[in-house]
């Protein structure tokens, strides 16, 4: 049987995880970007003990095994982890197969992944926000953009007074009604006010409403997707499959975003699509920027029948996040994905020698 010998993290701008095994397979992922020497800390100290020794190609029963045997501990920073040793796996078994990793999560549901062009900033004046999403869709093509209105997780505050109520409007002005728009509060709101934000970005024909209140606050999400038409969608900071489950099967989503870093890798990312996919919701992935996660959350996008919307796409200077190669870029508001083996990337091992080092070993 191949065992897993040794598991090590790069640590500088993200953690790069890569795993090795005794018969010379290697596979890499990625932690969740942000708090990377925290999360490198957890993975050698709690994930790694549960995955050395252990056959790679058990994938899927590893990452179930090892959150239940640490459930004293459950929590985003453990999760944080995992995602990047069960990341590291699927790229090994795709290598070992010979396969893309979409295809061994049952092949091409769809030949590209349409994108939305995503802002991340709140700093700008509405001009300057509008002027930035024209210039990102007449470069890239996209067809659909995201903004970020209100302050995040900000009890119905404003980073500069009236922002939202200008932007909104203006935003869909100077885009016309050929681009899709969708709104980001981070749990800007109260229940009401969101509800209030709602109907304006209703009567601008928004498509999407992502966490209007916080996302710990499922009753007060489901009060504002069951009053509004536009589509609420929650989930991206989520790190519990059952909490996941219940906005589901509740009712209190219109679309369910989980992203690959925060959940707990692509084993669990999947499930949380499948229960959309069961439920007959959209599942959009979050994906804030192009580190590895883009590349996990584009084989998702591709193998999975639920994400059937655009996929986020960061507008924003994404340099220092360019450890791999080829380096993606949206093209007429798409990506397709490469169908080499694992990944189908090259991790730069030049950059990694410059990072913080972490080895466990079996």
């Amino acid at each position: 049987m191949t065992k897993i010998v040794s598991i090590e993290t790069f640590s500088g701008h993200g953690c790069i995880v890569r795993v090795c095994t005794d018969d010379g397979l290697e596979g890499y992922g990625q932690t969740a970007h942000s708090e990377a020497q925290i999360t490198a800390m957890v993975l050698h100290r709690l994930v790694a003990r549960n995955y050395l020794g252990r056959d790679p190609f058990d994938v899927m029963t590893l990452a179930a095994e090892c959150a239940r045997a640490e459930y004293k501990v459950l929590g985003s920073f453990l999760f944080r982890a995992l995602a990047g040793v069960d990341t590291a796996l699927w790229d090994l078994v795709g290598k070992a197969k010979g396969q893309p990793v979409y295809q061994l999560l049952g092949g091409k549901a769809r030949t590209l992944v349409p994108l939305y062009g995503s802002s991340m900033r709140r700093d700008t004046t509405p001009e300057q926000e509008v002027d930035r999403m024209v210039k990102a869709v007449a470069e890239h093509g996209f067809r659909a953009v995201k903004i970020k209105i209100g302050e995040r997780n900000g009890r119905d505050s404003e980073p500069s007074n009236g922002r939202t109520s200008k932007l909104v409007p203006l935003l869909r002005q100077e885009l016309g009604d050929d681009i899709e728009l969708s709104a980001d509060g981070n749990g800007a709101y109260s229940p009401g006010q969101a509800v209030r934000v709602g109907r304006m970005l209703e009567h601008q024909d928004y498509l999407h409403f992502e966490e209007p209140v916080p996302f710990w606050e499922h009753d007060n999400a489901k009060r504002v997707t069951d009053t509004l038409d536009i589509l609420v969608g929650v989930g991206e900071q989520e790190f519990s499959l059952e909490n996941m489950r219940r906005l589901v099967n509740d009712g209190a989503v219109d679309i369910i975003q989980p992203d690959v870093g925060y959940i707990g890798g692509i084993t669990r990312a999947r499930q949380v699509a499948e229960m959309a996919d069961l439920a007959g919701i959209p599942c959009v992935p979050h994906s804030s920027g192009r580190s590895l996660t883009a590349i996990f959350t584009a084989h998702l996008v591709t193998a999975m029948p639920a994400c059937s919307l655009f996929h986020e796409w960061t507008i924003e200077d994404a340099s220092d996040m360019h450890v791999y190669e080829p380096f993606p870029v949206a093209r007429d508001g798409e990506f397709v994905l490469s169908d080499a083996p694992g990944w189908g990337v090259e991790v730069q091992s030049s950059i990694l020698q410059q990072w913080e080092r972490q080895t466990s070993f079996l």
